[in-house]
């Protein structure tokens, strides 16, 4: 299962819109994806409520997991999207 760490990029953390975010491209995934401070505390990505109980801060590096097809690919693009400054960011369709 790959995992990889990733500093979060918005500065509120993974509250409100960014926690949302996550959690929609968590569930587009076709594998399982898993969130949280160390590789023995991880949540599931796909519930807003396990990913913003978290309390994870901007700035603060988290390990990202995903299990399944593509999964190395899934990472990459949760990755990237984890490091970006989603509150900045254009709401999509909007």
């Amino acid at each position: 299962m790959p995992s990889t760490r990733v500093t979060i990029g918005s500065p509120v953390g993974l509250h409100a819109r960014p926690a949302k975010l996550l959690v929609e491209a968590a569930r587009k995934q076709g594998g399982k994806v898993r969130i949280g401070r160390s590789e023995d505390a991880l949540v599931d990505a796909a519930s807003i409520l396990a990913v913003m109980s978290l309390g994870v801060k901007g700035g603060e590096e988290v390990v990202l997991t995903v299990e399944g097809d593509q999964a190395d690919t899934a990472l990459a693009e949760l990755s990237e999207l984890l490091s970006t400054d989603l509150d900045a960011a254009p709401a999509a369709g909007g």
